[in-house]
């Protein structure tokens, strides 16, 4: 309930969280509303500072955007590298099992579509992260929280809730093309040729494919592209 506040900005970027009217509102203890407050600091959708409590984080600016894709184009190719080389039948499975649901997630309809596709795209990028064999690279791509932050940003423009100078013509085209239905299939289309080299075992392939693919959503999240080439 706390995390949907968040999204729905009931809980606005930067506003403290009071827990006492929390509790009250909902009905439990502070326990409850203290642990749940807890986990969503762990996703960066709350930050805790000392003295002071907790407040809702920010959204993303276009240069953490921006910082957001770079990150990922220097470790997710490497990943897929060690995936397609590590892959086992297990890892196989879980990997043809979530192609098949973003499948059925291009049938839904607009925002549905959009939101389940989201989801697809922040587990098939985790668990190909998990399947380098990599710990450490797959915690440090668990904290990005990427795909969370940009859906994040997706609700806040579609409830007028986005404001600031840049952040208009950043975000009103973000997610137009992105998810729309020659764009999605687009993006299942490249996750299937990641997966195809991966349980092919062609790590050469997965890296290339992987970093394609970062490249293409990254120009697909027009005009956010053209602005981050230039800070």
């Amino acid at each position: 309930m706390v995390k949907a506040m968040v999204f729905s900005h009931e809980i606005a970027p930067g506003q403290r969280v009071n827990i006492d009217a929390l509790s009250l509102r909902l009905g439990v203890s502070q326990t409850p509303i203290r642990e749940a407050l807890a986990r969503l600091e762990s996703d960066g959708l709350i930050a805790k500072e000392p003295l002071k409590g907790y407040s809702a984080t920010n959204l993303l600016t276009l240069k953490e955007f921006g910082d957001l894709f770079r990150f990922r184009l220097l470790i997710e190719p490497w990943a897929a590298e060690q995936a397609a080389k590590h892959i086992d039948a297990q890892g196989k499975a879980a990997l043809k099992e979530e192609m098949q649901i973003a499948k059925e997630a291009l049938k839904f309809d607009d925002n549905s579509k959009i939101e389940a596709l989201t989801e697809h795209d922040a587990r098939f990028h985790s668990l190909i992260s998990h399947l380098s064999g990599n710990e450490s690279l797959h915690q440090a791509f668990e904290r990005m929280h990427c795909h969370l932050h940009l859906f994040r940003l997706f609700l806040a423009n579609q409830r007028n809730l986005v404001s600031g100078e840049e952040r208009p013509a950043f975000v009103s085209e973000l997610f137009e093309q992105y998810y729309q239905s020659g764009s999605g299939q687009l993006a299942i289309k490249q996750h299937n040729e990641i997966y195809k080299a991966i349980t092919g075992g062609d790590s050469k392939a997965a890296k290339q494919a992987m970093h394609d693919h970062i490249e293409s959503s990254l120009k697909r999240f027009s005009p956010a592209a053209e602005a981050i080439n230039d800070l």
